[in-house]
């Protein structure tokens, strides 16, 4: 009978091992946008100084990393304007309330978010809105913003400004002014949102006829032409990224529903008053089939339930319509406590929805303040969603190669602070990163489950590394391992092990 009920407790216990590795997966992408555009996120308001500016960015990656974040989505560049000097567009107009002004005293910010970022472990995406180019009445543009030079790329509808998608001269200067940040900056990412042609105003006609005359009357309607504008946008783009820098991603985060099921056999089970094909002019499925694109984060703002675009109908949607490429679900924590975000578990659910689909690969937040505030208590729903550390999905398209596994590994012990970890890269390793990963002497070495991965490290350079475990416990056995990752995530062979054990009275260990 004992044997039995032995029998009957491992196979529980590994039953559960198995589902709780499979709930909180070893990979997946953990992302907060911080929007500029309105200040929504940072700077908090025009005009701080370079020193407040700083200090809030600062709080804002701390307070992510303490979420479980992995990566950043920052706007660089909102609305035809900088967030680094540029010599297309004017510096926007968040930062210091002048368009075209300079932070005072003078610093980059991109150069300066890509640095913080780094240091703690984040990947940077930089995030550029294309054709917004202004607000009519409150925006005072620069006289160097390419409106005053090229009046004719331009068109105005519901009350702001656009490069016109359709000449072809203002999808040149746009390609440009993109590339010109790809060329001089470390970029992980460049990152659009879902603002191509503006959302459709009832009763009002986007004012591009003009242009269609001129450059699309090869196209049977002004709706193909539209769409295929948008298309050789995101194609030449991607093609250009990809020849300046391989590594560099490509990603885009459009609205939620491609097309209706209603209009479109393979559309989505939704009844959505506007879509990505049929009013943005946004064909994301061509982009995803023809591998344009490295990600997509459909943004999935509505609730579980919800009748007109129902969350989980959508998740399971994209999921099926990835087309061998990464995607990541956009969160709308903004709504929380809203009608039909009563549930406080709403978040919770949709993160555990989204992991049940093997080609969701994670998640994008909108947006950074939420956490910064903490609203509705969220950040406590954020370590039940992220209990443990996480690589963040490599894409196997992107050619990367394993680097090679640190070497000398070695454990100190301390007067009561814990065990020290050191290492060694191996020569010319590439690594950017390294995962530190802790057993229990008496258990398999289970490099997949992510109870085992107990810290992701950045590279400091020309050192010897160190990591302090200060969760180790007394009396107790542990087993280490140290792999290298490199900037786009693929994993080396993990180290030799170190085996310790602790004391009684202190952490002090000594080598088995």
């Amino acid at each position: 009978m004992k044997k039995k009920l032995v029998f009957i407790l491992l196979l529980v216990f590994n039953i559960s091992c198995t589902v709780r590795a499979q709930t909180f997966p070893k990979r997946e992408l953990r992302a907060a946008w911080i929007a500029t555009v309105a200040n929504i996120d940072w700077p908090s308001r025009k005009g701080l100084t370079t020193q407040e500016q700083k200090a809030e960015y600062v709080r804002i990656l701390d307070t992510l990393k303490q979420v479980g974040m992995n990566a950043v989505i920052v706007q660089v560049r909102p609305m035809a304007d900088a967030f680094y000097p540029s010599t297309y567009e004017p510096w926007s107009e968040y930062l210091t309330g002048t368009q075209g002004l300079p932070p005072q005293p003078y610093y980059n910010p991109l150069a300066f978010m890509i640095e913080q970022a780094r240091q703690r472990g984040l990947e940077f995406h930089a995030w550029f809105n294309p054709y917004r180019a202004g607000t009519v009445e409150k925006s005072v543009l620069d006289a160097n913003h390419p409106i005053n030079k090229n009046p004719e790329w331009f068109l105005q509808y519901g009350g702001k400004w656009y490069y016109d998608p359709g000449h072809p001269d203002a999808q040149a200067y746009v390609l440009d002014a993109i590339m010109e940040t790809v060329k001089h900056y470390d970029l992980d990412a460049v990152h659009f949102d879902d603002y191509f042609y503006p959302y459709r105003i009832a009763n009002v006609e986007f004012p591009d006829s003009c242009s269609y005359f001129e450059y699309g009357m090869g196209f049977e309607n002004k709706d193909d032409w539209r769409r295929n504008n948008v298309n050789t946008f995101v194609e030449a783009l991607s093609v250009r990224i990809k020849k300046e820098k391989p590594h560099v991603k490509f990603g885009i985060s459009p609205f939620g529903v491609w097309r209706n099921r209603d209009k479109d056999d393979d559309g989505s089970n939704t009844q959505a008053g506007q879509t990505n094909y049929d009013d943005l002019f946004a064909d994301v499925v061509l982009w995803l089939k023809e591998g344009w694109i490295d990600y997509v984060t459909p943004q999935l703002y509505w609730h579980i339930g919800f009748d007109k675009a129902d969350y989980s109908i959508l998740a399971k949607w994209w999921a099926n319509h990835s087309y061998g490429k990464h995607v990541y679900i956009g969160q709308g924590i903004y709504r929380i406590g809203q009608n039909g975000w009563k549930n406080p578990d709403e978040i919770v659910n949709q993160v555990k929805l989204n992991r049940a689909y093997a080609n969701v690969n994670g998640s994008m937040y909108f947006s950074a303040k939420y956490f910064l505030n903490n609203t509705e208590n969220i950040n406590e729903k954020m370590r039940e969603i992220y209990p443990y550390p996480a690589l963040i999905p490599k894409m196997d398209w992107i050619d990367g190669a394993e680097p090679p596994p640190p070497i000398s590994v070695t454990a100190k012990g301390t007067q009561g602070n814990g065990i020290e970890i050191s290492w060694q890269d191996s020569v010319n390793s590439g690594s950017s990163y390294y995962a530190i990963y802790r057993f229990d002497e008496i258990s398999k070495p289970d490099f997949n489950n992510p109870q085992n991965l107990k810290a992701i490290v950045q590279r400091k350079p020309n050192t010897t590394q160190y990591w302090m475990d200060i969760t180790s416990r007394k009396r107790s056995r542990y087993s280490y391992a140290v792999t290298a990752i490199d900037r786009l995530h693929f994993e080396s062979d993990p180290s030799s092990f170190v085996y310790i054990q602790t004391r009684a009275k202190n952490k002090r260990i000594k080598l088995l």
